[in-house]
């Protein structure tokens, strides 16, 4: 028996089970390429000029890209999930209240009805009653920084 059989036979293994372990169509195209290589193996096919292992690597190449080529735009559609907004994204860019000293490690702000953990975006130290802005959400804390229209609060 031809031992390309078992190495397109290995290879469809390879890449099937490296495809099934990664979460985002990686392989799949080389299973096909595989695939095709494996007939092209079986039925002897070679193209003129090429040996038949040289026939069935470049029948794989061929096959893989096209493959990826045709079918990659439809699996990236598939595969895009949107954003969807929970309740914490709400709190971005809104002007909070600094409820306890925010400094590059912690502190505590309020906005939106709730107290928040908070750290300082720059690292700089927020003392207690500023107005500060929501830039980003890191985890359960809040990254702040002092709003334009700062004012201590008392």
């Amino acid at each position: 028996m031809n031992i390309f059989i078992w190495l397109w036979l290995g290879a469809i293994v390879l890449f099937g089970v490296a495809e099934v372990l990664t979460e985002g169509m990686i392989s799949i195209w080389f299973v096909a390429g595989s695939l095709a290589a494996l007939v092209t193996c079986m039925t002897g096919w070679t193209l003129g000029g090429f040996s038949p292992e040289g026939t069935q690597v470049l029948v794989f190449a061929l096959v893989s890209a096209l493959a990826l080529a045709l079918t990659r735009p439809l699996v990236r559609r598939f595969m895009t999930r949107p954003h969807i907004p929970t309740n914490s994204d709400r709190v971005l860019g809104m002007t909070a209240k600094v409820t306890e000293p925010v400094d590059g490690g912690s502190g505590s702000v309020y906005v939106d009805g709730k107290t928040w953990t908070a750290r300082s975006a720059d690292g700089g130290l927020i003392p207690a009653g500023t107005q500060v802005k929501v830039e980003k959400i890191e985890g359960v804390k809040l990254l702040v920084h002092i709003s334009e229209k700062a004012e201590v609060v008392k």
